[in-house]
């Protein structure tokens, strides 16, 4: 079943969206305002989110602009009774992926939301946990400005774990993700997590690589490591 958030503070609108996803079989999550749909969205996973522009505590441009600026590429859909030009461009220089004001028919919201929900947004450049910087269109990833050498697939596995954080990243997540089908011996993944670790530990930041007995990996953020190397 598709996981969605929709952020809308709206409550009658609100309810009625959730219902009739729920009887498409889409699991529908709601927030009545844009901090709460953050919180929401950097403790649960979803597959897209649905978001309205006027709200309060967060409105929908700065919540969106947010998300990208963190690195999450989840597929964002606005929800909007602004059908402006100028208010679309705002949208789209956001970082939203698609446009639908409002009145709209319930039909066509829930297409849209299994064609966004089947891909990632195109919207996020960057990925970044603590000093760590994944730069996703040159595909080089930073540790405090200092440029990683990493292999093709060392970078895909520190892709993998970056997105996961701060979860942990099971093994079998990490094998289907980095080698697809085409998977090689369970030691391969311990020699390039062997090499990963050894080029994170090589440079003084609060980013630290550890391996969870039994399960799989994790990225973590250290705030005491903050000021190492400083």
């Amino acid at each position: 079943m598709m996981n969605v958030l929709l952020v809308e503070d709206d409550i009658d609108l609100a309810t009625t969206i959730v219902e009739y996803l729920e009887i498409e079989s889409i699991d529908c999550d709601h927030a009545s305002n844009g901090l709460m749909g953050l919180q929401l969205i950097e403790s649960n996973q979803y597959q897209m989110i649905m978001l309205d522009i006027n709200m309060p505590k967060m409105d929908g441009f700065t919540l969106c602009n947010t998300l990208r600026e963190k690195g999450i590429d989840i597929p964002i859909l606005m929800l909007t009774a602004r059908d402006s030009l100028e208010n679309k461009l705002q949208g789209f220089e956001a970082g939203t992926d698609d446009y639908l004001v409002k009145p709209f028919a319930m039909k066509e919201l829930v297409a849209r939301v299994r064609v966004l929900g089947k891909r990632k947004s195109g919207e996020a450049k960057t990925l970044k946990v603590g000093d760590l910087t994944l730069d996703l269109g040159q595909s080089n990833a930073y540790l405090k400005q200092n440029n990683l050498k990493l292999t093709p697939i060392a970078y895909k596995l520190l892709e993998v774990l970056v997105r996961t954080s701060p979860k942990i990243a099971s093994r079998q997540h990490i094998m289907q993700s980095v080698w697809g089908n085409d998977q090689p011996d369970s030691n391969s993944l311990k020699v390039h997590i062997y090499h990963l670790r050894k080029q994170l530990e090589s440079i003084p930041s609060n980013v630290k690589l550890e391996t969870v007995s039994g399960t799989g990996f994790i990225l973590k953020v250290e705030n005491n490591a903050d000021t190492i190397g400083e």
